[in-house]
């Protein structure tokens, strides 16, 4: 437990992925929170829900216009740390600077190749400013670098490593403002892996099998590149194969809807809400029962008896829950001190993957291991 307290701003506290980091976070730490947002009644009714729900009266409501920079500002004076939940990249300048300017650590849960450019443009500021900054945070990105790093843990040596993610999605997951920006993701869509000490083309598309158990069994999978893959190769030199791939789950949504929405960004890239609503829908129409979603590491290589290879598999049958769990978890670590380091960091890097792993078992995560 931290040992002093801590002020969380949540920007998109009352979105979907922000409620259930809410909800954890009272839960599992002694943290304030403060629920942001442009809608002010939206911030307040869920403050107001949480403060009934939780005891210590730790809650409060608070508008803020990520598009406004003097909005931001006022937002994150006082608070420790931002943690943006909400699909505002195109803002990722304003909020970064924002938070430099107030002094605020940061977080965010989102997945865009320019709100990476931004932040590494501004890496040098934060460290100089002594500020730790988190990127890449959540299941993908966010949990794949974590759990290669805990699949081999009591390696000496690793020669390949392929994390498979399976996304079996049922009806009872809502429409949210986060499958626009995935679609704002498609349009930069990369492919590559590392493959004999190098990675591919960034347009080469790979495939893998990964056998998933009961019920799911062996499925395909393809490739897709996320920016934190790019510190497994680092952290074990030597490694001759890195990469992540999304499994098949039915042939009408993975080769007929998949493909007209990848080409529908191309021609009409403005076109995200109607594209990313036909994905969402050819997700949730086609998957069979039971749904769910998992994310398996295989690695391979040496321990100090010989030879060995390791499986570690993660289960939620909640994709927004196995977004906001790992955020929890390394913010636990945040919170004691072990994850709070100057500095821009992914948080499959920061993360220490043991006790990461450990806290979302703990938060109803399921954890294999073979």
């Amino acid at each position: 437990m931290e040992t002093i307290k801590t002020t969380f701003l949540i920007l998109g506290g009352y979105g979907y992925t922000g409620k259930l980091l809410a909800h954890l976070l009272l839960e599992w730490s002694e943290a304030r929170l403060v629920i942001s947002g442009r809608n002010l009644d939206k911030a307040q009714a869920f403050s107001d829900e949480l403060n009934r729900d939780f005891s210590g009266e730790r809650v409060s409501a608070l508008r803020t216009d990520a598009a406004d920079i003097k909005s931001l500002r006022h937002s994150f004076t006082g608070v420790d740390m931002v943690i943006v939940a909400a699909p505002t990249t195109q803002y990722t300048q304003n909020v970064v600077r924002a938070a430099i300017a107030a002094g605020t650590d940061y977080l965010d849960v989102q997945y865009s190749n320019e709100k990476l450019k931004i932040l590494n443009t501004h890496a040098d500021q934060v460290r100089a400013a002594g500020r730790c900054f988190m990127t890449e945070a959540g299941y993908h990105p966010g949990l794949i670098a974590a759990l290669i790093r805990y699949a081999a843990r009591n390696f000496i040596r690793l020669e390949s490593a392929h994390v498979g993610g399976l996304l079996n999605m049922g009806r009872a997951l809502p429409y949210s403002d986060a499958v626009d920006e995935l679609m704002e993701a498609f349009k930069s869509y990369q492919a590559q892996i590392f493959k004999d000490g190098s990675w591919t083309k960034a347009g080469t598309f790979s495939t893998h099998k990964f056998d998933f158990g009961e019920p799911y069994g062996v499925r395909n999978a393809f490739s897709m590149y996320f920016d934190e893959l790019s510190i497994i190769p680092r952290l074990y030199p030597g490694i001759q194969e890195v990469g992540f791939y999304i499994a098949e789950t039915h042939w009408i949504t993975d080769y007929v809807i998949s493909m007209l929405v990848m080409a529908g960004l191309k021609l009409f890239p403005r076109a995200t809400k109607p594209l990313g609503k036909l994905m969402w829908w050819g997700m949730q129409t086609f998957p069979r029962p039971p749904y769910g979603v998992t994310l398996q590491a295989v690695v391979r290589g040496a321990r100090e008896d010989g030879p060995a290879a390791a499986k570690t598999s993660i289960f939620h049958p909640d994709g927004y829950f196995l977004t906001a769990a790992p955020v929890a978890a390394c913010l636990l670590q945040y919170l004691d001190g072990s994850a709070r380091r100057p500095g821009l960091w992914m948080m499959g890097e920061i993360a220490d993957p043991v006790y990461l792993m450990e806290d979302m078992k703990s938060m109803g995560v399921k954890i294999s291991e073979t």
